[in-house]
């Protein structure tokens, strides 16, 4: 395994511009959100990381007022890494900005702590739009969620209509979004640093909860989901 990369960079004069932590596992992406950011003039990337673990031991040494999460990470999922980043004694605002469809991974962020998620095949307008609202204390999420968010607000009491996927706990999720993509379960046992029969454990779950009869079916329907989510 490659070792983690963080990118410290330099620091105007404080006060006048916004610190922004950047992480993702893909290079070509964060150098790209650094490059959108530097631009503007109340914003500065501070460090860049490409991995849980350094992402939180940057948070740690740069205090940034703002940190920009993908959900696909090396080692702990970026759920992980925003219910760490919100145990620091000065908690950054989370930005979540991912290949993940909103519609199953939105709201998840949120509950752990996100005030705002866009899609990787939004404007660059919009993640920057999206930045400044989170740095402001205000969430950040398409009108489409905030309308769901609504109706089920105004349906509390009635049985909710929701897809078993949706009924997965965050750890379950992770696994079976791994096994769409194709992941084994040892490289999966290593990737989120647990033992096989851990996961063997949690692929039994989500056969239950699934209702799927067999392994065969758990990849065929995490592939399908996995394609349909990435659309």
């Amino acid at each position: 395994m490659q070792p983690a990369v963080v990118v410290p960079l330099s620091v105007s004069t404080p006060g006048r511009r916004r610190r922004i932590l950047v992480v993702d596992d893909h290079p070509l992406v964060r150098e790209g959100l650094a490059k959108l950011i530097d631009r503007e003039p109340d914003l500065l990337v501070c460090a860049q990381a490409e991995e849980a673990d350094a992402a939180y031991a940057a948070a740690l040494r740069e205090q940034p007022d703002a940190v920009i999460v993908d959900l696909s990470l090396g080692g702990d999922s970026g759920l992980d890494l925003i219910r760490r980043l919100q145990e620091m004694p000065r908690p950054a605002a989370v930005l979540v900005v991912s290949m993940h469809d909103e519609s199953s991974h939105a709201e998840r962020a949120i509950r752990a702590g996100a005030l705002g998620y866009v899609m990787k095949r939004e404007s660059s307008g919009k993640v920057v739009d999206a930045l400044r609202r989170v740095l402001q204390g205000k969430l950040a999420v398409s009108e489409a969620l905030s309308s769901r968010a609504a109706e089920r607000f105004f349906q509390r009491g009635q049985v909710a209509d929701e897809s078993p996927v949706g009924r997965l706990s965050d750890r379950e999720l992770e696994i079976f979004r791994r096994i769409g993509q194709g992941q084994k379960t040892r490289q999966i046992a290593e990737d989120l640093r647990v033992s096989i029969k851990t996961i063997q454990t949690h692929c039994a779950h989500l056969k239950e909860k699934l209702d799927l009869p067999n392994a065969t079916q758990l990849i065929r329907e995490a592939v399908r989901w996995a394609e349909r989510t990435s659309e």
